[in-house]
């Protein structure tokens, strides 16, 4: 990390502090267990606590805002987090590469590791490792990157005004995607009119031309930019759509491509992906044959087989626009197996969360599934209210599990927020 080094330098000569002789920093952790020699180890919050550790597995430099420590390896800062964003924010500015910043409410991580896969059939990619999309994590991940990377695909997450322009401050994206505006966080912005001015924040940082939203959903076909969907008037027209079992088949501009994802959202995702691959001059060869070798991130609608049953796992997280994307494309999935539901609580969602909950229970009976269990306080208050016996409630996940294994021949779909852990019923 030869640019990342002469950053580091030039940042502490500005402060009148003087680094060790012949510095040079291999990598950057915040995990003291991670650190090697030649690590930059950035203390922050308990991480304070493993200081003496990482000095002793030979970390170059420690960064602390704590008690300083004898050790002349280790500088004391006012904040770690803080000077984190702000030695991101300068190695993002000496990086001769191209950013891609990736948020919205629902499909951020699907659409990242989809955008990575088609890209790095090409060029000389790194992504948002799992879910660091936040103020930490984000330019955490900016320190990952490296001097012969030729892109860096950053997902940004939010749960309030301010968070997006500030990670876009950080990162500098060259291009950006807003894959829709829904419900999540509601517990902090209260409606989705807030949800959409904070997540267009990134559009202060990049041009027009450069961004990619969904161009149906209500809010975002507003915006003056490219756009991908299914109405006529996208600049990227998805068509023809075929759900498979392995998998999608659909056209985007006339042109066919398949994903090994299911549901019409991932139909979506993809198309992004591809629209991405087409600006950055990949050709229709490259972008279709990367497209079927996606790798994505576990818990989304991922097929797991054990005991007999078939899990639909898309436990990850949970927002009333991704239950019913869920539920829409577990009921299109070509299957001769009795289809099962597990849903639990959707969190963060205000003050109207048992209404969300109750819609969903009651777009859940719309389909034709064989039983739907529920399970959490928000699903057992809305179950109440509805009060159909078509919805068996469970107070623990042990008991769905008893109940799954005593049926034959059924598929079962888990869905609900991350805090929930459905994918136990699996172990």
């Amino acid at each position: 990390m030869k640019t990342f080094t002469k950053v580091l330098i030039e940042y502490f000569q500005k402060l009148n502090i003087k680094l060790p002789e012949n510095v040079f920093i291999k990598n950057v952790q915040m995990d003291s267990n991670k650190v090697e020699k030649g690590s930059l180890f950035i203390a922050i919050n308990n991480g304070n606590n493993y200081i003496n550790q990482a000095l002793e597995k030979g970390a170059e430099i420690v960064i602390s805002d704590r008690e300083s420590n004898d050790d002349v390896r280790v500088i004391k800062v006012p904040n770690s987090i803080i000077f984190l964003q702000e030695i991101a924010q300068s190695y993002r500015k000496e990086l001769n590469l191209k950013i891609i910043s990736i948020t919205g409410s629902e499909g951020k991580t699907t659409t990242k590791d989809l955008v990575y896969g088609v890209l790095s059939k090409k060029y000389k990619c790194k992504k948002t490792i799992g879910n660091y999309n936040n103020q930490i994590g984000l330019p955490f991940t900016i320190l990952q990157l490296e001097d012969d990377d030729e892109i860096g695909i950053l997902e940004m997450g939010m749960s309030n005004l301010g968070e997006i322009d500030l990670l876009s401050k950080i990162s500098q994206p060259n291009y950006a995607i807003i894959t829709n505006i829904g419900d999540s966080h509601l517990e902090y912005l209260k409606n989705r009119d807030n949800v959409f001015i904070a997540k267009t924040e990134v559009l202060n940082y990049i041009d027009k031309d450069d961004v990619l939203v969904y161009g149906d959903d209500p809010y975002l076909r507003r915006l003056d930019t490219l756009k991908v969907g299914f109405d006529e008037k996208n600049n990227y027209l998805i068509s023809n759509e075929k759900e498979l079992y392995e998998g999608i088949k659909f056209q985007l501009n006339g042109k066919e491509y398949f994903v090994p994802l299911n549901g019409l959202h991932n139909a979506i995702n993809a198309s992004f992906a591809v629209a991405l691959g087409m600006i950055l001059k990949m050709s229709y060869f490259e972008i279709k044959e990367a497209l079927k070798d996606v790798k994505i991130t576990s818990m989304r609608f991922e097929k797991i087989e054990k005991d007999g049953i078939l899990y639909i796992n898309d436990a990850y997280n949970a927002s009333p626009v991704s239950m019913e994307m869920a539920l829409k494309a577990f009921s299109s999935l070509p299957l001769t197996k009795k289809k099962v539901v597990v849903l639990a609580d959707a969190l963060e969602l205000g003050d109207r969360e048992i209404e969300y909950h109750k819609n969903i229970l009651m777009e859940s009976l719309k389909y034709d599934f064989y039983k739907i269990f529920v399970y959490g306080e928000r699903m057992k208050r809305s179950l109440e209210i509805l009060n159909d016996s078509r919805i068996i409630y469970c107070a623990e996940k042990n008991l769905i599990k008893a109940e799954l294994k005593e049926m034959k021949d059924i598929a079962v779909l888990l869905k609900g927020s991350r805090g929930m852990k459905l994918e136990e019923i699996i172990m």
